[in-house]
């Protein structure tokens, strides 16, 4: 019962998620937003950590990759996210967002030497087949090029937080805990934003209205912290492979909510295209659990 409840939390922290992105577009700049996300999440899991007695600083040879684990889990891949909610339903970009199994196979190729199997080659050919038909219309036919910019962020969104799951294989695999990664991620992805903010010479405005900040504490308490918690508490007990399905059924939470508070009209080449995409991740994940090695079972993407 307990792995039940852990699992439909997930599913439902990450399927919501993308929403909530949505509704904090336009009032406040995609920088100083995603800063603001960080900076609570930050706080929050720190100050955990710390009342735990769990916060350790990782040796110094280690923080490169923990740096990187911050850009690419923790600040880029959500700039892209945030600006790619501007142009597209948000539940498109959860479907897109799905297929970083794919990506993870393609780099964990490139970074650990792990075999591309065909299993892999045919997931992407059904991702590629559904996204085609969920998007083609307004890209080919209407050729929209909002559309194109959508799919093109969420896309480079993607291929940054398959990257930090590299950078987080490796943090793991020399012993650096999940959610110590994750705490001192977080609070490195802060500094870069506000980098990046004082750079660019953005204007950091104060949260605008009750829907914008209530978005903000979802994504900072829940989307950043107990999301990630949770799918940890799940991997310990059934482990990642099992867990990681929950990447192909959060995009129906998000299209679900999409449909209901962004107006997303579905079509029939639409539901056929989910459907592909949907089938694609089941692909990737079902290979026998007795053939899989530790190393490839790290490569599984964690959070949202």
């Amino acid at each position: 019962m307990a792995n039940a409840a852990l699992f439909i939390a997930t599913v439902l922290i990450w399927g919501t998620t993308w929403i909530a992105i949505a509704m904090q577009v336009g009032p406040v700049s995609v920088l100083v937003s995603v800063f603001y996300r960080f900076a609570v999440a930050a706080v929050i899991l720190v100050a955990i950590l710390a009342v735990m007695r769990r916060l350790k600083l990782p040796a110094l040879r280690d923080q490169p990759f923990i740096l990187a684990q911050a850009l690419c889990l923790f600040s880029l891949n959500f700039i892209c996210f945030y600006n790619a909610a501007a142009s597209i339903p948000s539940g498109l970009i959860s479907v897109i967002f799905s297929l970083a199994t794919i990506y993870n196979a393609v780099n964990a190729r490139l970074f650990f030497g792990d075999r591309i199997t065909g299993r892999t080659l045919l997931a992407a050919a059904l991702g590629a087949t559904g996204l085609l038909l969920l998007f083609g219309p307004d890209v080919v036919v209407d050729f929209d090029m909002g559309t194109l910019k959508g799919i093109g962020l969420a896309a480079l969104g993607t291929l940054f937080f398959s990257l930090g799951n590299m950078a987080s294989r490796r943090n793991s695999a020399v012993g650096i805990s999940p959610l110590t990664a994750n705490a001192w991620g977080m609070t490195y992805g802060t500094i870069i934003l506000l980098f990046l903010i004082a750079v660019t010479q953005t204007p950091i405005v104060a949260p605008p209205n009750i829907t914008y900040l209530a978005a903000l504490l979802y994504l900072a308490a829940i989307g950043s912290v107990i999301g990630f918690t949770t799918y940890l508490m799940l991997v310990s007990r059934i482990g990642s492979s099992r867990a990681a399905y929950a990447t192909v059924l959060f995009p129906i939470v998000a299209l679900s909510l999409s449909t209901v508070f962004e107006g997303y009209h579905w079509t029939g080449l639409g539901l056929i295209g989910l459907a592909l995409t949907l089938l694609g991740n089941v692909v990737i994940f079902a290979r026998p659990l007795a053939r899989r090695s530790p190393q490839s079972d790290a490569r599984l993407p964690a959070g949202g």
